[in-house]
């Protein structure tokens, strides 16, 4: 067998234009000089005997034939990953790393939690959180980019046969509202007086408003009926908007517990109304899975579950590393 036309390093370095646009911020996140990127591209072509980019614009474009290589070389790559870290499982977690995936409510209010106890148990596993759309995070999951990961929002029909997507827990998305609104001195609202609100809401193609308008539906509530004045793109500014008298707005549990204890936001009990969504784990059958993976689902996982609302943080302050956070989804 002939020598391959290609290295691994070509292969991260088309990776990395590709992902850049450019050579030279290509070349800024290796690390490298830019004549080396243009360097080894050169020589990448030379040796396939194709151009693997349209020069002609501001922007690196990739040639179909780049396309392809791209699409075979990220899969190389994250097989040369598996390789590595299924080698580093032989120190029996003395080591080695740990992906998560999750879609923002879970990554950013309970999945450091989570993370904390497991670090407490493991302290020398490194642990990175990928924060992303449910959709995003799921492919992830299936091209093994990711170990496992918990996510708020179906899982895409193409990938349901394929991954493992366990029900794991379910998230109450309460309503809130100002503490000083007339309807906070009430112990329970009813359904009309939604109507009579102003909300504000996450895009309409979020996670958490299409599952909101759902459960409203099958308790015979009118989505469309919703006066939504105000579309923000994270929760947080919601939460800010809403403490300042700018309107109402259903959200986690997990993402208002401080401010409920602080008093700074008002929980709306709806009589007869329970919005809740079902949290699931995925994780891909056919890709192989560490150590640390199953020590996660195996030993932390279920201690989670049987965790109270109000879990003391104060000695759980291990922050993950937070790969990438994008597309707000809930």
């Amino acid at each position: 067998m002939s020598d391959l036309p290609f290295t691994l390093d070509q292969l991260r370095i088309l990776k990395a234009i590709a992902a850049e646009g450019s050579f030279k911020r290509a070349a800024d996140s290796l690390y490298v000089s830019q004549p080396a990127v243009s360097l080894q591209v050169q020589n990448l072509e030379r040796q396939l005997d194709v151009p693997l980019f349209d020069r002609g614009g501001r922007r690196a474009q990739l040639t179909e034939a780049g396309h392809l290589l791209l699409n075979y070389g990220e899969k190389i790559l994250t097989l040369c990953q598996e390789t590595c870290r299924a080698l580093e499982d032989l120190q029996n977690l003395q080591g080695g790393t740990l992906i998560i995936g999750a879609s923002q409510t879970t990554g950013t209010y309970l999945l450091p939690r989570m993370i904390g106890l497991f670090r407490q148990k493991y302290p020398d596993v490194a642990v990175q959180l990928h924060v992303h759309s449910t959709r995003r995070t799921s492919w992830s999951v299936s091209n093994g980019q990711i170990d496992l990961a918990i996510i708020g929002g179906e899982v895409p029909p193409e990938l349901q046969d394929s991954l493992d997507i366990i029900p794991y827990a379910e998230d109450e998305l309460a309503l809130i509202l100002p503490p000083s609104h007339p309807l906070a001195r009430l112990t329970v609202i009813q359904k009309e007086d939604l109507y009579r609100l102003q909300f504000i809401a996450l895009d309409s193609q979020s996670t958490i408003r299409k599952v909101i308008d759902q459960v409203l539906a099958r308790w015979g509530i009118e989505a469309r009926r919703l006066k939504i004045e105000m579309e923000l793109n994270s929760i947080e500014a919601i939460k800010t908007a809403v403490q300042s008298g700018l309107g109402a707005a259903f959200l986690s549990l997990s993402a208002i517990e401080k401010e409920l204890q602080m008093g700074i936001l008002h929980r709306a009990p709806i009589e007869g109304v329970e919005v809740r969504r079902m949290l699931s784990v995925i994780i891909n059958p056919n890709r192989y899975r560490s150590k640390a993976a199953d020590a996660f689902c195996k030993e932390i996982l279920p201690q989670f579950t049987s965790l109270p609302v109000n879990f003391d943080k104060r000695d759980k302050t291990f922050v993950p590393e937070v790969v990438a956070s994008e597309e707000i989804d809930g």
